[in-house]
């Protein structure tokens, strides 16, 4: 008879979840200081904030 909860199980998202929190922790243990947030982010992947510029006012 075969064993009913011997199944192969794989999560693609959470192995990417479980790398991008590697990924951290590695930087965060070989950093002196805090990491910046823009590291952070782009060791999380994530694009740097499309933030547009505003015209310098003049009076």
């Amino acid at each position: 008879m075969d064993d009913q909860l011997n199944v192969p199980l794989e999560d693609a998202e959470l192995l990417a979840e479980v790398e991008l929190t590697t990924n951290l922790i590695i930087a965060a243990s070989e950093s002196d200081d805090t990491l910046a947030q823009d590291e952070v982010d782009r060791l999380l992947g994530l694009d740097p904030p499309n933030i547009p510029s505003q015209p310098v006012r003049e009076d």
